[in-house]
């Protein structure tokens, strides 16, 4: 089946292509000459979500010389995989605003919609447009059985005008999209306020050994602010490959512990990993006990009205130490029943940290299974010094002891934080790493540190394609092997996500590599996001012909998506 799809992919995109050669830009103005003042439309690349009313699809901008009164639209729908996937089609008058913003708030205006939309369709309104620039956006809502391997289209086709003194409408046909965009749908996992929730952050995918999935993330309940703060790790389950999500569900919450209010006792940044030899999945989380200050004391007297805050990662605010009052927690919970029901929580900071380090912490996403069964997390803390670094931490008994690596930082010799870490096909690890030395480099150099080891993170040696090959604007990303069958023979692929910048989270892509990381080719690659989010992201195999990511999009707090392996083959 992904052959087809990507078959149909491929040939939308080359009479897309066809069409921009045979209608080029600078033909445009000559083509439409009857039109009595400049009209543009643009398409983006963005996800189209289900559980999200008015996705934005479509931009019309009409430059009028003098006033006119704007009675509908006409809109096409050719390229969208299959029609009632679309449930409605709005069009929203934005005035002066070129940015879409929430097509829900006063600031965008309804001109008019469509419910269960053909492929042609007139979008009728009135509207009186001064001389200036004006612009529109189109917007979709999809059917909950929107297909998430289906691709949405719309562009408008022309313009209807009411006559003047009586005469009859004139319909004016508009130049067609000059850079043609098929979005891809998506869900709308979770969204600003959702179940009472203020903020979803930091994701985290993994499929189990029965197919499903698990998205896991922080459910940061009173504000979108880092630790310390109300907030416990989420989980929702889907058992259809992504298309549905069950209900919430709290799997790591640290309530009052110690007799302080909640938000002095959040949990975040979780990592998942599923033990591939038996039914156990992890997740670990990072707990924060009240507060420690600047200077490095544990704040006391706390209570709900308190508003003192800090964080692991700034001045002092995690400690050399194991205890609660010293420096923040490693906390693990497990499940044996396929992600429905999660153990209490059990301290392990004891057992990984070095008692002169700041801050010893999972780093956000996923865990792996190796080869042999070794269980490894990528983790994250502060040296001795309160440098940051990157490195493993690994159980060869199933989960009942934990031994964590030597900090990164002796290859790269930068300060790191948070990682991810794939097998390569000769058994050593790749740490893939996030440095603040990218943040306001556009140059040559600004590119992720990556670190190898042959001896499970004893020793690190730094990896060709470090500092260059895969930019950054300092963020979050994520590193995935994925392994299929091509022919009869098994073939292995790395996969990466991040924002596709070097100055801002912007242009969520991912790429592919066929040699272990050495290069990663842009015929490769898929951009899902082109617009700004928090930018983190976590990667899977759905099934061996569909990759998931669950990533913080511009269009909702956590978006997922399938991909076809086939578009990041380019088949």
């Amino acid at each position: 089946m992904h052959a087809i799809q990507g078959n149909v992919f491929r040939v939308v995109k080359y009479f897309l292509f066809i069409a921009v050669l045979l209608f080029p830009s600078q033909n445009i103005d000559a083509q439409h000459a009857n039109l009595p003042f400049p009209v543009t439309q643009r398409q983006f690349q963005l996800p189209v979500l289900k559980n999200k009313p008015r996705n934005p699809v479509l931009r019309i901008r009409i430059t009028a010389d003098a006033p006119v009164l704007l009675t509908g639209l006409t809109l096409t729908a050719a390229g969208t995989s299959r029609l009632r996937d679309l449930h409605t089609v709005s069009v929203y008058y934005r005035g002066t605003d070129s940015l879409a913003g929430d097509l829900a708030s006063g600031k965008a205006k309804l001109f008019g919609a469509v419910s269960r939309p053909g492929e042609q369709m007139e979008v009728s309104g009135k509207l009186m447009l001064e001389a200036g620039t004006h612009y529109f956006w189109v917007a979709a809502d999809l059917d909950p059985a929107a297909s998430l391997d289906h691709l949405i289209s719309i562009s408008g086709t022309s313009l209807i005008l009411e006559g003047k003194e009586g005469k009859e409408s004139k319909t004016l046909p508009v130049p067609p999209v000059a850079r043609p965009v098929l979005q891809r749908v998506g869900v709308a996992v979770r969204q600003h306020g959702q179940d009472g929730t203020h903020t979803a952050r930091i994701p985290g995918l993994v499929t189990t050994n029965k197919g499903t999935l698990l998205a896991i993330f922080d459910a940061r309940h009173d504000s979108a602010r880092d630790l310390q703060g109300n907030m416990d790790i989420g989980l929702h389950r889907s058992t259809d490959g992504g298309a549905t999500w069950e209900p919430i569900r709290i799997v790591l919450d640290q309530k009052e512990w110690g007799g302080l209010p909640e938000k002095f006792n959040g949990v975040s940044d979780a990592c998942i990993l599923v033990d591939r030899n038996s039914d156990v999945i992890y997740i670990a989380g990072l707990w924060m006990h009240g507060v420690i200050n600047p200077e490095g004391e544990w704040v006391e007297g706390l209570n709900e009205q308190s508003d003192v805050w800090n964080h692991q990662w700034r001045n002092k605010a995690s400690q050399p130490g194991y205890g609660v009052k010293q420096t923040s927690q490693f906390l693990l919970v497990k499940s044996t029943d396929d992600g429905k029901t999660w153990s209490k929580p059990v301290n392990i900071t004891r057992m990984g940290k070095k008692e002169d380090w700041w801050l010893w912490a999972p780093a956000p996403g996923r865990g792996i299974t190796l080869k042999d069964g070794t269980l490894v997390f990528p983790t994250q803390g502060r040296d001795a010094s309160g440098k940051g670094f990157s490195t493993v931490t690994y159980s060869k008994d199933g989960g009942e002891t934990w031994i964590t690596g030597s900090p990164a930082t002796m290859a790269v010799e930068v300060s790191t934080t948070e990682c991810a870490v794939v097998q390569l096909g000769d058994g050593s690890l790749m740490l893939n790493m996030r440095s603040g030395k990218n943040k306001g480099n556009t140059g040559d150099d600004n590119g992720r540190p990556i670190a190898v080891s042959q001896d499970m993170g004893k020793t690190w040696q730094e990896h060709p394609a470090s500092f260059g090959a895969l930019p950054e604007p300092t963020c979050m990303a994520s590193l995935y092997k994925h392994t299929f069958l091509k022919g009869r023979k098994e073939r292995s692929i790395l996969l990466f996500s991040n924002p596709n910048s070097k100055t801002h989270r912007e242009n969520m892509t991912i790429k592919t590599s066929f040699d272990d990381g050495n290069t990663w080719p842009v015929e490769n690659q898929v951009l899902l996001d082109e617009w700004r989010g928090r930018g983190y992201s976590c990667l899977t195999s759905v099934d061996e012909d569909h990759i998931g990511i669950l990533y913080e999009s511009s269009q909702a707090d956590l978006v997922f998506q399938r991909i076809p392996l086939s578009a990041l083959l380019n088949q």
